[in-house]
């Protein structure tokens, strides 16, 4: 992935840093993956504009993202990488064995026809996702579980992943993106790997340049 940075040609064009989506394979959504996805907008139950400055832009459909990553032991394909409206990072289009379509969060240099696992019998690559008892000392993880089988709550952000420092009994510490060291239950699931997109943090540091 790489930026585009326009000149000076109007004020708008000014410092414009975006990305040029050269790593997307397929533009149209999975119809079956997509929900509509109301937004208030800053209005109440009678329409009326109680919040400012909250209205406009373009409308979105929701993509249905696997945070659980609950097929176990059945191995799946990437199909496509795709842009999602409502969040930084790249989602990824995965077919599994048994027929089944989801989208999971994209990590970085996991390309088109590679295959991903779930389940603690799962090898030691990006993609795959495992207990975190499952993973080495010093590995990058992302999509990470507070509550064992509740889906991943955090490090999901365009460009982040969390290390893990060490194993003491049913605990595992990991250092968050923030620096933040925190203490996880040992069955909680993670996915190897950093999340694409990371030139997110590039684009928005040279608008404020």
């Amino acid at each position: 992935m790489a930026i585009r940075l326009y000149k000076s040609y109007t004020p708008g064009t000014r410092n414009r840093a975006l990305s040029d989506f050269s790593e997307i394979t397929k533009s149209r959504p999975e119809k079956s993956l997509i929900r509509k996805n109301h937004r208030k907008k800053g209005r109440n139950n009678r329409g009326i504009i109680t919040v400012r400055h909250r209205g406009g832009g373009h409308k979105r459909l929701y993509r249905l993202i696997d945070f659980k990553r609950n097929k176990i032991d059945i191995e799946g394909r990437i199909l496509a990488i795709e842009y999602d409206p409502n969040r930084n990072a790249r989602i990824a289009l995965v077919q599994y064995r048994d027929g089944e379509k989801r989208y999971i969060l994209h990590p970085k240099n996991l390309n088109v026809g590679d295959f991903v696992n779930s389940g603690s019998n799962s090898p030691l690559k990006v993609g795959n996702s495992m207990p975190l008892e499952k993973i080495p000392l010093g590995t990058s993880v992302h999509n990470i579980e507070l509550i064992p089988q509740k889906g991943g709550q955090i490090v999901r952000s365009a460009g982040t992943f969390a290390k893990i420092l060490a194993k003491e009994g049913n605990y595992i510490t990991l250092r968050l993106p923030s620096k933040e060291i925190r203490l996880l239950r040992k069955e909680c699931s993670a996915t190897i790997g950093e999340i694409s997109n990371s030139d997110i943090f590039f684009s928005s540091k040279w608008k404020s340049w």
